[in-house]
């Protein structure tokens, strides 16, 4: 609990700038399209819209917030992960996990599903949602089963697990529908996977630092 917390800490900071920095901005010009298209489809009737944190300050502290409970969220599944195997890391070996992690939550889904800013048109949520889920665990399992075991036939198994979310297919997405210019949703899509991966690589780095110094091997 106290890897988890401290790593999940040290990577929901630094997701935090790295949003800040880059993704933000980009979340903010897309919600201008967002706001203006909207505005045309209403044609002067007024609608409900659900709470959301007012702009400046308290959007600031619930977005540091958020990063840091998700920080802590997934530590706690990498660090479980990494009791499960039975493995030794160290720091450089916790990198190794790392790139798991966000191969599993960010670049496999990511493959079918890339992230989409505000705006997008993304199709029905559940299906998406589905997908997303199926893809992750199964390539959770297919990194374990190529990483952490011996036999041939599970590494075949471990392939085919990564491999079988793809043939499947996501839902139909198209990620340039809607009033969002492509130019800015193609950089969303490169700036969310690039905060993804340094907050992936800060939680393994650090799990694995402090997970081999609490156990004493220096």
């Amino acid at each position: 609990m106290a890897t988890a917390l401290f790593a999940g800490l040290a990577a929901g900071f630094v997701l935090f700038v790295v949003q800040q920095s880059w993704v933000t901005p980009l979340i903010l010009e897309a919600e201008t399209f967002e706001t203006a298209g909207a505005g045309h489809q209403e044609h002067g009737h007024e609608h409900g819209h659900p709470w959301a944190p007012q702009d400046g300050i308290e959007r600031t502290l619930f977005t540091l917030l958020a990063d840091v409970l998700n920080g802590f969220g997934f530590a706690l599944l990498l660090g479980a992960a990494i009791a499960f195997s039975g493995r030794q890391v160290n720091w450089r070996l916790g990198l190794v996990w790392g790139l798991a992690g966000f191969a599993v939550f960010g670049a496999a889904p990511a493959l079918g599903l890339p992230p989409d800013p505000p705006g997008v048109d993304a199709g029905e949520l559940v299906p998406r949602q589905a997908w997303w889920l199926g893809t992750a665990a199964a390539t959770a399992l297919g990194l374990w089963l190529l990483a952490l075991t011996k036999r041939r036939a599970l590494k075949v198994l471990g392939v085919l697990a990564l491999v079988a979310p793809h043939v499947i297919g996501a839902p139909a997405l198209d990620i340039h529908a809607g009033p969002v210019p492509p130019e800015l949703v193609n950089e969303f899509i490169a700036a969310s996977l690039v905060a993804t991966g340094v907050f992936w690589l800060v939680i393994g780095t650090m799990s694995g630092h402090l997970a081999r110094h609490r156990i004493g091997l220096d």
